[in-house]
């Protein structure tokens, strides 16, 4: 189901505990509905339950979720699922974690989704640090803040009696980050929910903001190979690892080509690897590459520019080789994620919009790459939405989560996920 129909909110008064908050008439379609007893409950006990937020987001950050291993921190939200009275609690083929709660009807279907994975590889120390208001740990903020957020809706809800007009679908998901490739969101869609999910909230990252454009992604490994050899005694031979540097250069100096609608179109030599020993020519090495842009068109006109720089490094390495044997190059797509956008006028994002207002926030719609890629691509309504917080050094070893304030991103939650399941 496609929306195009804009909710409505008319101010009238005050609610206690929604700090300078007011109350809105909530239109679905035509006749406004006003805020029941029931969501003024569920949004007034969100701050009280922080502290049971950052205990589980400590929890769960203390779990490793490496890429492509997110098993053990599945199988504890799983648990926290059940122990929330979640029904149909279950483990598909990606190993997304799902949980029901019912609505009055059948539709629409929300989902909201956090991803269980991080970028950290296996080994990684997750132990989570306390400092007054501030955590650290690698994946603190992305994502544990945004599993923990999940659970406090599911929580607040539940807590409040909160009856939902469509039913929700909770989701802890895989393979996000990195070369995880959106596999759980394309399992969930593709298979799992196929054809029954009406609308998409994926909770990600820190702060507050609301991103309805998708940033797409083509990500390659390319594989330079040669006969190798000693570097003394087979000097001149062609070598793998000068011609990738040739070509990491020649990349280097590419002018990306714009995106329309303001986007931005990027690349990135991300990883290199390969080679043997010092004084030994290498016979193979490899690099990983990642384009980035909203516009397909964009992306497609980047990757033959990638690709013809590739050419050029291997041929012009095997030029200057003197001796024996000649540089190939093997490209492998590793990743695709689609690129797309959620109209700004479209039910979900002004709905989310009037959500924050109620609340006090001011969002303007941004972009990134998200599990709402996927939805996005299918033209089904999604978007995404911050945890509240501040985060600083994601993606690093040092990653802190400041919890100040944070209960606002987990009421900012709460509340557009009972709109979006509004009829």
């Amino acid at each position: 189901m496609h929306d195009s129909v804009p909710h409505r909110y008319t101010r009238i008064g005050g609610v206690p505990g929604l700090t300078a908050c007011a109350v809105f008439f909530f239109a679905a379609s035509i006749a406004a509905q006003p805020m029941n007893s029931a969501t003024r409950a569920a949004l007034d006990g969100v701050r009280a339950d922080d502290p049971q937020v950052v205990a589980d987001q400590i929890r769960l950050c203390e779990i490793p979720a490496p890429p492509f291993q997110e098993t053990a921190r599945g199988q504890a939200v799983k648990a926290a699922f059940e122990q929330l009275g979640l029904a149909n609690v279950r483990i598909d083929k990606a190993g997304n974690v799902l949980g029901d709660r019912p609505g009055v009807l059948t539709r629409p279907q929300l989902v909201v989704a956090a991803h269980l994975d991080t970028v950290f590889p296996e080994g990684t120390d997750v132990h989570v640090k306390r400092t007054g208001t501030v955590l650290a740990g690698p994946g603190i903020g992305d994502n544990c803040r945004g599993l923990a957020v999940l659970l406090a809706v599911a929580r607040a809800l539940k807590r409040a009696s909160v009856q939902t007009d469509g039913p929700v679908t909770f989701v802890a998901d895989v393979g996000e980050e990195g070369l995880g490739d959106l596999r759980g969101m394309k399992q969930l869609f593709g298979e799992t929910m196929k054809g029954r999910i009406d609308r998409f909230l994926a909770i990600d990252g820190t702060g507050l903001f609301l991103v309805n454009s998708a940033v797409g992604s083509r990500r390659y490994r390319v594989t330079f190979k040669g006969p190798g050899g000693h570097s003394y005694a087979a000097f001149g031979t062609a070598n793998p690892i000068q011609a990738m540097g040739r070509a990491i250069a020649k990349i280097s100096q590419l002018q990306p080509p714009d995106a329309p609608h303001s986007g931005r179109t990027t690349f990135n030599v991300g990883r290199v690897g390969g080679g043997t020993s010092i004084n030994a020519i290498p016979s193979e090495c490899w690099m990983e590459i990642d384009l980035r842009s909203t516009d397909a068109a964009a992306i497609d006109a980047l990757e033959v520019s990638v690709q013809r720089a590739v050419d050029e490094a291997v041929r012009e390495e095997n030029q200057r080789g003197k001796v024996r044997g000649a540089i190939t190059s093997v490209r492998q797509l590793v990743g695709d994620r689609p690129p797309g956008q959620t109209s700004p006028q479209s039910q979900v994002v002004r709905t989310a919009l009037a959500a924050a207002r109620t609340l006090g926030i001011t969002l303007t719609p941004t972009e990134s790459s998200t599990d709402a890629n996927v939805p996005i691509q299918l033209k089904i309504p999604a978007i995404t939405i911050g945890t509240g917080g501040r985060g600083i050094g994601t993606h690093t070893a040092g990653e802190t989560f400041d919890t100040t304030d944070a209960w606002k991103g987990t009421q900012y939650a709460v509340l557009v996920t009972i709109e979006l399941a509004r009829r």
